[in-house]
């Protein structure tokens, strides 16, 4: 189902809130004590590849990824349209639209693209109306038809702002410690079954999980 048409207003708003947020988000991010651990993760390694976080992870992972011209499949909910004017004003390319919730072969096919055409794609894989910590099949599925590896990241940050939404959503506040924590590559073969997908799915999902345990230690240290 296409999505409902946006008023003159809400358009209007919405660009002003991109510009607004991108700035204040480049200003906040400027003051974190930021720390990579782990593998080096696809911008560190120039290589075309998906990059896989939790949804709640959006603000650090945006500041850490701007002006490097990677993909971020979004909805194509009204919040969706709010996320993509912050992702433009920072430097990402333009976002495949749809979701595990509608448009969802859209998103693929235009990411699909954008990876054959060298690019690195970042997938918010709980997303967008989770459960948190749930990883959708769909990142596995988009890394298979683009035969890329799947690097997934942890990020972790203390003082923050928790907000109360299904995803946690986190703002590292004013020189807050940042981390994030990047594990092995996953790749996904093209002739893997559908039982090979589910394990990988869940791979991914553990995998996920045991580096955000390990990203929160780190900031105990």
């Amino acid at each position: 189902m296409p999505p409902r048409p946006r008023s003159w207003w809400f358009r209007t708003t919405v660009a002003a809130g991109g510009r607004l947020g991108a700035g204040l988000l480049r200003v906040l991010g400027a003051t974190w004590r930021v720390r990579l651990a782990g593998h080096p993760d696809p911008v560190t390694g120039g290589v075309p590849a998906v990059g896989a976080l939790w949804h709640g992870t959006l603000f650090p992972a945006a500041w850490r990824y701007r002006d490097a011209g990677i993909a971020i499949p979004v909805s194509r909910s009204r919040d969706g349209d709010r996320i993509v004017a912050v992702l433009d004003r920072l430097g990402f390319a333009p976002s495949p639209r749809g979701s595990s919730s509608g448009g969802g072969p859209a998103a693929l096919s235009g990411a699909i693209r954008i990876a054959r055409n060298g690019g690195t794609i970042a997938v918010l894989c709980d997303g967008p109306r989770g459960p948190a910590g749930r990883c959708k099949p769909g990142v596995i599925a988009m890394a298979r038809a683009a035969g890329l590896p799947i690097y997934p990241v942890a990020i972790a940050a203390r003082p923050t702002i928790t907000f109360r939404s299904w995803d946690r959503t986190l703002l590292p506040l004013p020189f807050a410690r940042v981390h994030f924590e990047t594990g092995a590559p996953l790749r996904v073969p093209a002739d893997a079954s559908r039982e090979d997908l589910e394990r990988l799915r869940e791979a991914l999902e553990d995998t996920l999980e045991r580096l955000h345990r390990r990203a929160q230690a780190a900031l105990e240290r």
